[in-house]
């Protein structure tokens, strides 16, 4: 029995290895169709997020970043997390309609199936990592101008290690983008309840707000559990508060990651071979 999945192990990693180029290709055509025809082509991964983060500093910056002791820097405070939660958000989706987007190339040639979904989650990584640039040019701003409590950032060393909890964040992605893959072949609808979701979630994960602003412990344990928290809040220790990482919030963002991404392979595999019946 161990002699057999060790073989299956083996050969899946050779399928893997044969199709990287492939895996490379697609990703860079979802980069370049997202703004194919558009005037500013791949500037809108900088604007998008900047005008995003003006909008929702100017509506909630009154309300949650004047004299709060737990924020520096309201605007660059907003900014971290909405990074990273839109990174979630966009790739999720684009991997859950994967297949629906590319039925006419599956149906004809033989690819694994994961590549259509992966593609969809590495090339908003991609852009993720481009939007990262838009970040350090907001920081470097505020942090000259004084802006919004500006004068109050400074970086450190441990700035470096804000690809862990990125990396993290791209684990824990690709396992739920894997699992709505296959679930939106099956029941169209869960494209709909994942909207509302995310939507729910983005107000659930402490993006607008600091943590110590909940006075209620159990929407505190409801935030907690959430896996996205760790992540932004890793994020935010490293480049936005310049210490070093909670090694208990660390754990379980590597434990949660992991684990979904075992989830979605394997739920992936259970039931990759019945796409094509229900495209």
């Amino acid at each position: 029995m161990k002699i057999n999945e060790t073989a299956e192990l083996k050969h899946g990693v050779d399928v893997f290895h044969k199709y990287k180029n492939l895996l490379k290709e697609l990703t860079m055509k979802n980069v370049k169709l997202k703004y194919r025809n558009s005037w500013l082509g791949i500037f809108w991964s900088f604007l998008q997020p900047l005008l995003n983060m003006v909008v929702l500093s100017v509506v909630f910056g009154g309300i949650f970043g004047k004299h709060s002791k737990y924020i520096v820097c309201y605007p660059v405070f907003l900014f971290s997390g909405r990074l990273l939660f839109s990174f979630f958000t966009t790739s999720t989706k684009q991997a859950m309609t994967s297949f629906r987007r590319n039925q006419a190339i599956i149906k004809k040639v033989y690819v694994p199936k994961y590549m259509y979904p992966l593609s969809s989650i590495f090339s908003n990584f991609v852009t993720f990592a481009i939007s990262l640039l838009c970040y350090i040019c907001v920081w470097i701003f505020f942090k000259v101008t004084g802006i919004s409590g500006g004068d109050g950032l400074y970086i450190t060393g441990y700035a470096l290690l804000c690809f862990v909890p990125m990396f993290l964040l791209l684990l824990f992605s690709t396992g739920v983008g894997l699992i709505l893959s296959v679930l939106c072949v099956y029941f169209r609808d869960i494209e709909y309840i994942w909207d509302v979701i995310t939507q729910l979630l983005f107000y659930m994960v402490p993006i607008l707000y600091p943590l110590q602003n909940i006075t209620t412990d159990w929407i505190k344990i409801v935030i907690k559990i959430n896996p996205l928290y760790s992540m932004i809040e890793l994020f935010r220790q490293c480049v936005l508060y310049g210490y070093i990482m909670s090694w208990k919030l660390l754990l379980y963002a590597a434990v949660v990651s992991v684990l979904t991404l075992g989830i979605g392979i394997l739920f992936f595999r259970w039931k990759s071979d019945d796409i094509i019946y229900h495209l």
